[in-house]
């Protein structure tokens, strides 16, 4: 089974409806759910995610939405090692610097998907968009 960190614009294009996206982040995130792969996300994914929806949901509705979240994926913590690498990275985004190393120090991942490709760069992991990671899923089968 694939293990994929699912970062943070495709979480927003999912709970945001952002078009064209939403529907690309929907199907990965239904992938997650019939667990023909295995989606992670970070602890700092859940921040942003709850900061952002909070500004335009009550904090029931959040709360809700990222229980539905967790439920289908894993949760990643970031640590002051991982921390203090993405501080020294030479990523340009401290963020994704973040989300990178959560996945690449955790061992469980084997691929990002991201919309912002090119600020992983850098990575030792593999980086996909969602369309391509999909048509590629569609592809196998």
């Amino acid at each position: 089974m694939q293990k994929v960190l699912i970062d943070t614009d495709v979480i927003f294009d999912f709970f945001f409806d952002r078009k064209p996206f939403s529907d690309n982040a929907a199907q990965i995130l239904a992938l997650c759910e019939s667990k023909e792969i295995k989606g992670y996300v970070t602890s700092v994914i859940i921040s942003n995610v709850y900061y952002l929806l909070k500004q335009t949901a009550t904090h029931e509705k959040v709360v809700e939405n990222l229980i539905q979240l967790i439920s289908i994926t894993e949760v990643l913590t970031t640590d002051k090692a991982i921390i203090n690498k993405a501080l020294n990275s030479k990523f340009k985004d401290f963020e994704d610097a973040l989300q990178n190393f959560t996945a690449e120090l955790s061992g469980e991942v084997d691929l990002i998907i991201t919309r912002n490709t090119k600020d992983f760069k850098n990575s030792s992991l593999g980086i996909m968009t969602p369309e391509n990671y999909l048509k590629t899923k569609n592809a196998s089968r």
